[in-house]
């Protein structure tokens, strides 16, 4: 996948979204927020990542020192401030070197790994721009199941990490299957837990749970922006296990 034209080509299509809304619509998937502070979040975080990159950082950046990092009050203004952001963190990876290490949440890792987090970022949140302003939202197969992919690999570095529960008890297994044609096994994953916490892999298995739908409705429902009900999907097995999954897994 180019990772770098489908974060610019989500950014566009959230852009979109929110060019002719009422910036003070309350986001009913991320509570206590207004939809000008959903375009905060993820035009500050563009060029939060991007500054990280440019700078070659090695250490946490406050993402309130972030240069240019409030949109302009004019809706059109946030538009280009928007696509500025994205295009900031695209030029700083080409010029900074896709695989230069720089400071990530979960570690040094290449400066290309943010284009790949914020194409995530600004998709699960063009969601909510969705659900807010009443759009319809759908995403290509192969970076929904990607989406999922990531958030599988975040899950497992970072469960457990605060001494939290982890989001599968022992001797349980989560199934994920999406049914777009041509994913093959890019769009199976098992999940289970071991002594060294949340595992999972691409390969066919049985689940305490399953899940089989579309790969953004799968997206969409395990990032809890949409419930298992109000979607095509459907769940075979324990919906308890799929329950604490969603509970002890973050927004």
């Amino acid at each position: 996948m180019d990772y770098a034209a489908a974060f610019l080509e989500q950014n566009r299509a959230f852009s979109n979204l929110i060019r002719d809304a009422d910036e003070s619509s309350p986001v009913p998937t991320c509570p206590g927020w207004s939809l000008r502070q959903l375009v905060r979040h993820v035009g500050r975080g563009d060029r939060w990542a991007a500054q990280i990159v440019r700078e070659r950082l090695d250490h946490f950046l406050d993402p309130h020192s972030v240069e240019g990092g409030k949109p302009p009050p004019d809706p059109a203004d946030a538009v280009s401030w928007l696509h500025g952001g994205a295009q900031r963190l695209v030029e700083a990876v080409e010029q900074s070197g896709a695989q230069t290490p720089v400071w990530t949440f979960l570690g040094p890792r290449p400066a290309n790994w943010w284009i790949r987090r914020r194409l995530h970022e600004v998709a699960v949140h063009r969601a909510d721009a969705a659900l807010t302003v009443g759009g319809g939202f759908t995403l290509p197969p192969v970076v929904a199941a990607d989406g999922i992919t990531e958030w599988l690999e975040r899950i497992a570095i970072q469960a457990g990490s605060d001494g939290a529960a982890l989001p599968l008890e022992a001797g349980n297994v989560l199934h994920l299957h999406a049914t777009d044609p041509d994913l093959g096994e890019s769009g199976e994953w098992t999940i289970g837990v071991s002594e060294a916490g949340i595992t999972w892999s691409h390969q066919h298995g049985k689940g305490t749970v399953a899940l089989r739908g579309g790969a953004t409705e799968l997206l969409l429902a395990m990032v809890r922006r949409v419930s298992v009900a109000a979607t095509s999907i459907e769940m075979y097995g324990d919906d308890v296990v799929w329950q604490n999954w969603l509970d002890r897994t973050p927004l």
